[in-house]
């Protein structure tokens, strides 16, 4: 179990109030309770939690009970995109105050293992992950989590924008893994939240024509809100990719040095091995399905590189400096609010499901 919370927090009037959170406690079911605070050690801070923001995963696992191979077996915390205040911080921590605004990032490595000690710590086999069965989450009214994983926020940051880092931290990392720059058209396919801080991370890091294709409209139509250069409507159905594959071309006007499939599906994946042009990358982020029937040959005779990710690592500075200096705006992808209640947190989750 990693560092999580229930603390024994301050009311306005001086009494101790016990601490708590939104428990995963079976499918459907969620329910604000107790969540007892581990001892702050002396490299740890502890955190009111004020913005959190809820995932696809954090759906999926209320719906199912799992996400991928990650099973949830007993009661947990829910939670994993997170800003807010530091209450109190260990002896040892000197980078941070009582008051200061921080980001967290939600993954604690062992710092031990050849993938930490080579820098990959996000591919950490002992990965401690907020929200990550049997790890507990951060919607909480505090909690207790290691001082360098949590970041300040510059002044003109928000806590809401910094919970946002989260997820725009996949994206970051996506355009790291792709090689993405001043010179790379971009293909993304799938316009969710995720295809959105893609595209949004790709203008950062340069990219002068982005395209993002999906089944959706008016997912197209926030995409096309946000920056998009043009975007294309497809189908479920696989005997369209050629024709999809034409217009999509077609709309770039050039060559699509790197596609995104932020789908994960059979067919977006055989879209995004069609239309990169040779030599270009293909990076599929996110847990789409295991199992797939793609041209992968085809796509190895034109040299495209597949590339995967897996949430990300080293991303927050500069995810808050893209946020800081504008380069990235998230306030538009923050469409409900909704208050720390059994029938509020109840609510946000159907509303995002």
């Amino acid at each position: 179990m990693g560092k999580g919370g229930k603390s024994a927090t301050e009311e306005n009037n001086g009494e101790v109030a016990e601490n708590m959170a939104a428990w995963l406690c079976g499918v459907n079911t969620l329910r604000i309770q107790p969540f007892k605070l581990p001892p702050l050690g002396p490299q740890d801070v502890r955190v009111s939690i004020k913005a959190v923001g809820i995932c696809g995963s954090d759906v999926h696992y209320l719906k199912h009970l799992r996400c991928a191979d990650f099973i949830v077996k007993e009661p947990m915390v829910i939670g994993h995109e997170s800003a807010g205040i530091i209450e109190e911080v260990g002896s040892e921590v000197k980078h941070l105050v009582a008051g200061d605004q921080v980001a967290l990032e939600p993954g604690i490595s062992c710092w031990r293992c050849d993938y930490c000690r080579e820098g990959s710590y996000n591919l950490c086999p002992d990965m401690k992950f907020f929200a990550t069965p049997p790890v507990h989450g951060s919607l909480a009214n505090q909690i207790v989590h290691p001082a360098n994983l949590c970041f300040k926020l510059p002044e003109n940051v928000s806590l809401e924008e910094g919970a946002m880092c989260e997820p725009l931290s996949v994206g970051v990392h996506g355009c790291r893994r792709a090689s993405v720059g001043a010179e790379t058209n971009i293909l993304i396919v799938g316009a969710g939240p995720i295809g959105l801080v893609t595209m949004l991370s790709a203008r950062a890091f340069g990219a002068p024509r982005i395209i993002i294709a999906d089944v959706d409209e008016q997912r197209l139509s926030m995409a096309k809100k946000l920056g998009a250069d043009d975007t294309v409507l497809v189908s479920t159905k696989s005997e369209d990719i050629e024709e999809e594959v034409t217009r999509i071309q077609n709309s770039m006007g050039g060559k699509i040095n790197v596609t995104f499939d932020c789908a994960g599906f059979e067919k977006t994946m055989s879209t995004a091995l069609k239309a990169t042009c040779p030599g270009g990358k293909v990076c599929l982020i996110g847990m789409g399905h295991n199992e797939m029937t793609v041209p992968l040959t085809p796509a190895a005779a034109r040299e495209v590189d597949v590339v995967g990710v897996f949430r990300y690592k080293n991303t927050w500075p500069l995810c808050l400096e893209f946020l800081s200096t504008g380069k990235v705006d998230v306030k538009p992808l923050i469409t409900h609010r909704f208050g720390f209640s059994q029938k509020e947190v109840e609510e946000a989750f159907e509303t995002s499901a």
